[in-house]
């Protein structure tokens, strides 16, 4: 019989996998190499590992990028902090914490104006302004928890009706009578809100909408326990932690540090391929509502994100596409992309504004359990 893998080791066998899977050859003999020497280094930070692999998985150096970005992804997906326990009651769901983890896509221009999608990477830092809605958003929060459709989970709690029967109380309650059976105790299930998976467009095209949309994650954020929230446009990001702290002000300054691609391109399927290749962020979208804000303006292969947008669908309860060009009722989808993609999705609508967002996402709860 052959040992399991020891736990720790997994990580590092995964890693060589994951470089096939994105066209970057590694022979077994390498894989071999590269835990023998992070044995032999005994890392003490995350670049000895890094060295180890690079020199044992050696990438050809038009490949490096990729490596390292890729690298990245799963390492330092890897590294989960104590107490970041958000999604892991989700029963059969068990993930980890990540911190900007991102995929490199070099482009070929800039959007000086951003009115329109590019296919370049912008790496810069922005400040995002303060948004004036703060009563809306807040009235939003109080209201979203109990909007949101609702899952079975397999805990119990006693129950008028139900389907099974409270033998340990029904048999007390007959103690309490002298043996008599007066009426047997149900139980049923708990209910409990879906997680939400937000990803957030922040190209150059989204400009006018990237502060509002980010103060509106905030939001949800603080309401909802399970939530994840992702960038995207270059690179894809990571923001969850930052948009935890309670001061918006604070989680928005914190999150646009996250984030080296704002106003940049748009490259929507690399960047849901990049996500679909962790399995910690995959295991995010499982069972939960997607909402992607973003006008769909792919300057990428419309294949990637037709091919991404189908595996993100086969985990997630629904996927609900928010785009600014709906706000006409007679939007129909100009691009080749959202064409191909519309039978996936649960809806395409509005995303032109705050309120309007906040009225899809609440309108949601109509939804019956499953």
């Amino acid at each position: 019989m052959i040992a399991p893998l020891p736990a720790a080791a997994r990580p590092f066998v995964a890693f060589p996998a994951l470089l096939r899977e994105h066209g970057i050859a590694v022979a077994p003999e390498q894989t071999t190499s590269f835990l023998m020497a992070v044995e032999l280094l005994g890392p003490r930070s995350i670049e000895h590992v890094r060295r180890a692999a690079v020199a044992t998985l050696a990438p050809h150096p038009e490949q490096r990028a990729r490596f390292d970005a890729l690298f990245d992804m799963h390492f330092l997906g890897a590294l989960a902090e104590p107490g970041d326990e958000d999604f892991a009651p989700d029963e059969e769901m068990s993930v980890q914490e990540d911190s900007g983890s991102r995929e490199i896509l070099i482009g070929e221009e800039v959007n000086e104006t951003g009115q329109a999608a590019t296919g370049s990477e912008a790496l810069s830092v922005r400040r995002l302004r303060t948004i004036d809605d703060s009563d809306a958003l807040r009235r939003f929060g109080r209201a979203l928890p109990a909007a949101l459709p609702r899952r079975r989970g397999y805990r119990h709690r006693t129950a008028r009706r139900g389907p099974m029967v409270d033998l340990a109380r029904s048999m007390r309650d007959a103690i309490r009578h002298d043996g008599e059976v007066m009426s047997l105790k149900r139980l049923r299930r708990v209910t409990r809100p879906r997680p939400i998976l937000l990803l957030i467009d922040v190209s150059g095209s989204m400009k006018q909408r990237s502060d509002a949309n980010l103060a509106l994650a905030h939001t949800i954020v603080q309401a909802v326990p399970r939530v994840e929230v992702f960038t995207f446009g270059t690179r894809l990001s990571r923001v969850t932690r930052a948009l935890r702290r309670r001061r918006r002000e604070q989680a928005l300054e914190d999150a646009s540090g996250l984030v080296a691609d704002w106003d940049g391109g748009t490259r929507i399927g690399d960047a849901l391929q990049a996500f679909l290749a962790v399995p910690r962020f995959a295991s995010y979208a499982r069972g939960a509502i997607v909402i992607v804000l973003s006008d769909g303006l792919e300057r990428g292969d419309p294949a990637t994100l037709v091919t991404a947008v189908a595996r993100l669908a086969a985990r997630a309860y629904r996927i609900d596409w928010l785009t600014p060009l709906a706000a006409d009722p007679a939007y129909r989808p100009e691009t080749e992309a959202l064409r191909l993609i519309a039978p996936r999705l649960a809806s395409l609508s509005d995303g032109g504004s705050t309120a309007r967002i906040c009225r899809h996402i609440l309108s949601l709860g109509g939804t019956q359990a499953a």
